[in-house]
């Protein structure tokens, strides 16, 4: 009760000065006086409802909470006895593992308050994780890089940042077009979920050969390869220019601090997402895998719509922008054939529906 009087006689004090000017013989004075009256009271009213509201809110559910997480995340107990138990399988990968308080951080939200969503991409990463694990296999890439793609996009092939890098892997447009990807009024490849993971599989590949570190050429990917070689060159205590640590992943965490802040905190994210994903089950993550993006080609003339195409073939709607999420205006360019992704088993069925005399085609602007 003392520190609510002391509260509303504050709201009193801090009132706004007013002022006024007038003129006597000595010159001009200015009067200060505090605004009084309605105005006044009204704000005491409004701080004396909060504090009361405070005070009647039952926080019984909140504390339970919190008890909850902190029972399950106490950092000296439950995560190193979850990690102890993964040690064998981690061992194994090629992926180098480590654990800090950086990764236990964010094994911690994405298990928590982010929980939902985590659960959802995770469902998601079913339509392309066999795809891109294919094709890391065999370049002889780490399969935990699967999950980069995770944290870059969410699985989700018309994501799009506030820079402009688009796609599943995040493609800016220099990149992406120094890395054979085609981008023009018509075919955005950055949206390709094959073609894209070819040219980041590449990318990736590049910078490891330029860092002999996974974390750095993952951090590479994230802020570009010139942030990275500043930090390393500056904060390394000159450790870069040993070739014997060529690979050693440790520099990568003596740089983390001179890294931009979304990088900083990128391959944290990518090792709490391994985890979590390889032991869903042991985390209570409700996940059910989508079914994988797989599909038919078949060479379609120029200015093909995919919504009529799809609508001859009684497909659903959006299905044929689903397969085909490349075609940004939703037809293949015009003044060429083009090699169209259709349902797995409907390659004849869409090769009529093409034939079809009354098929319509959509002239380009």
């Amino acid at each position: 009760m003392f520190a609510m009087k002391k509260m509303l006689s504050w709201v009193g004090r801090s009132t706004p000065a007013l002022t006024s000017r007038r003129w006597s013989a000595s010159g001009w004075h200015t009067k200060y006086w505090r605004a009084q009256g309605a105005a006044t009271r009204v704000l005491q009213l409004a701080v004396l409802s909060c504090a009361l509201g405070a005070l009647l809110i039952d926080w019984t559910p909140v504390r339970h909470f919190a008890e909850e997480v902190e029972a399950k995340w106490s950092p000296a107990e439950a995560v190193p006895t979850a990690l102890a138990d993964m040690g064998r399988d981690l061992a194994e990968a090629q992926f180098p593992i480590e654990v800090n308080e950086r990764v236990e951080y964010w094994m911690m939200r994405f298990s928590t308050w982010d929980r939902p969503e985590f659960e959802k991409t995770l469902s998601r990463a079913g339509l392309y994780s066999d795809m891109i694990r294919r094709k890391l296999r065999a370049r002889a890439m780490p399969e935990e890089l699967v999950y980069l793609a995770m944290i870059e996009s969410g699985f989700l092939t018309h994501a799009r940042s506030n820079v402009s890098a688009t796609g599943m892997w995040q493609f800016m447009d220099p990149t992406a077009r120094a890395y054979g990807l085609r981008i023009d009024a018509y075919v955005d490849e950055r949206r390709d979920p094959v073609k894209a993971t070819d040219a980041a599989l590449d990318y990736l590949s590049d910078l490891y050969r330029q860092y002999g570190s996974w974390y750095l050429a993952a951090a590479a990917y994230n802020a570009g390869p010139a942030r990275v070689s500043l930090a390393v060159a500056r904060h390394s205590d000159g450790r870069a220019r040993d070739e014997s640590l060529f690979g050693d992943e440790s520099l990568y965490w003596e740089i983390v601090d001179h890294l931009p802040k979304e990088t900083a905190q990128y391959v944290p994210k990518l090792l709490a997402a391994t985890y979590l994903a390889r032991y869903a089950a042991r985390f209570d993550l409700d996940v059910t895998l989508a079914d994988p993006y797989v599909y038919d080609l078949l060479w379609a003339p120029g200015a093909t719509s995919l919504a009529d195409i799809g609508e001859t073939m009684g497909l659903p709607d959006n299905r044929m922008w689903e397969l085909n999420p490349q075609l940004i205006r939703g037809l293949t360019p015009p003044g060429s054939v083009y090699p169209l992704r259709v349902p797995v088993g409907q390659a004849y069925r869409a090769m009529a529906a093409l034939a079809a005399p009354d098929r319509r085609s959509r002239r380009a602007d």
